[in-house]
């Protein structure tokens, strides 16, 4: 296994859909290993393969608690149907969105906003062997598996949020990128 580098905004790639894997083969799973030990290494909760460049229809997701023992979740292929009228807010972040005012003393690495989803959900996926599966998805899980399979698409979770929100947040992550950018 190994820790791969997360493409952060605004590189292009993150806005690019994925394709359909064909089969679950070693390399596949060997990408997944390689997802779910970045993921752990970032402190996320979920990763989608496009976001460490690789534009394949592959997600992991770990919503095991830090008291807890790890949960790992598999997606290959994952579609998502049945969605509820209901509606949940969370606040979302995401490992390629880094904050432009991290530091030592703010060592938060994301930006979170609100954003609306679904409260519920299906996924129909391939596990890790490659099996067929379905699962309905609530709360957490549900807004999790959205927000995966959005970057499956190409949408990063900013584009959830009002135009005016997501242009300040976006002119801000530019210059912040420029800014490391001219000092690398």
């Amino acid at each position: 296994m190994a820790i791969r580098e997360i493409l952060t905004f605004p590189n292009p790639l993150l806005h690019q859909a994925a394709k359909d894997v064909k089969e679950v083969t070693p390399d596949i799973q060997e990408l997944m290993d390689d997802m779910l030990e970045t993921m752990y290494h970032a402190n996320g909760i979920g990763l989608a393969a496009v976001q460490i460049g690789v534009h394949l229809r592959v997600a992991v997701i770990d919503l095991a608690r830090e008291d807890e023992s790890a949960k790992p979740q598999y997606f290959v292929n994952p579609k998502l149907s049945d969605f509820s009228e209901e509606i949940n807010t969370y606040q979302e972040g995401c490992l390629s969105v880094l904050n432009p005012k991290q530091t030592e003393d703010n060592p938060v690495p994301s930006i979170y906003e609100p954003v609306q989803r679904p409260k519920t959900c299906r996924v129909d996926f391939l596990d890790y062997n490659g099996q067929p599966q379905q699962l309905e998805c609530d709360g957490l899980f549900a807004t999790c598996i959205q927000h995966e399979v959005d970057h499956l698409d190409g949408i990063l979770f900013l584009q959830r949020l009002s135009r005016l929100k997501q242009s300040m947040i976006e002119k801000r992550l530019r210059k912040a990128h420029a800014r490391v950018t001219r000092n690398t």
